[in-house]
């Protein structure tokens, strides 16, 4: 992947609190879960949100002061609603010096047919997780990063404590296919909030999901009422990512 050392210099100043925050955070996450080695081949899932972007910018920048190597692959699955978004993620990327490669599908559309009315968001996640696997088999990479942050993490859990009647949720680093894969979120303890500021910074334009659920899906009423218990409370989110660290199995029901 290439990218113009002036367009780099553009967009990350070194020592805003977001930057420093996001850095001190991501190389926790990597070093805790010893999430790249070197050598790695990575193909970034970059979906036109200001978390995807900034996990692309921050893989960049470390090889900058790490002693490993690694090759990064942005890629974004287009999902058939409206191929404005993809052309502007082109566009803008290669004003700021990446190369992106698009794959064109249907995988929005055929979520919400007829036919699957009643949990779209799974269907598409599913298949988009699906391709993107594949396109790192065609790309020799042997890592899959995705731009979940804490934030969505939490929002997982209660995801699916509410929908699902299980306590789990997305794990930072996870191996499939007999370890052939393996699927990395190195901003899994940052802060939502933090990449917003970060992306400000950078002036990162917003990109408009063109998904019809994206504003009525389960994750975005799980998200409004995550949102009122941290204004009652600004200790809640640090909690409850804790409590998902320490969990005393001797006080669950078996």
């Amino acid at each position: 992947m290439k990218s113009t050392s002036k367009g780099w210099v553009r967009f990350l100043p070194k020592y805003s609190y977001a930057y420093k925050a996001i850095k001190r955070n991501v190389g926790k996450a990597l070093h805790q879960y010893d999430m790249i080695s070197d050598g790695d081949r990575i193909l970034v899932g970059l979906s036109g949100g200001r978390d995807s972007f900034t996990l692309l910018w921050m893989l960049k920048k470390r090889l900058e002061y790490i002693p490993i190597h690694y090759r990064i692959y942005a890629v974004h699955i287009d999902l058939g609603f409206n191929k404005a978004l993809s052309k502007s993620l082109l566009e803008y990327c290669r004003r700021i010096g990446f190369e992106l490669r698009i794959e064109y599908t249907d995988f929005g559309v055929l979520a919400h047919s007829l036919e699957n009315r009643e949990n779209p968001c799974f269907l598409c996640s599913r298949l988009r997780r699906k391709r993107l696997f594949e396109i790192a088999e065609k790309l020799r990479c042997n890592k899959l990063a995705l731009g979940h942050n804490k934030d969505d993490i939490i929002e997982t859990l209660f995801m699916n404590i509410c929908y699902a009647g299980e306590i789990s949720s997305m794990m930072p680093s996870q191996a499939f296919f007999q370890g052939r894969f393996t699927l990395i979120r190195p901003l899994a303890f940052v802060d939502q909030n933090t990449i917003r500021r970060f992306a400000d910074e950078k002036g990162c334009p917003e990109f408009i999901n063109p998904c019809p659920s994206a504003n009525t899906s389960k994750r975005q009423e799980i998200r409004n009422l995550l949102r009122q218990l941290y204004r009652s409370n600004r200790k809640i989110k640090g909690n409850i990512f804790r409590a998902m660290h320490h969990i005393k199995m001797d006080y669950m029901p078996k």
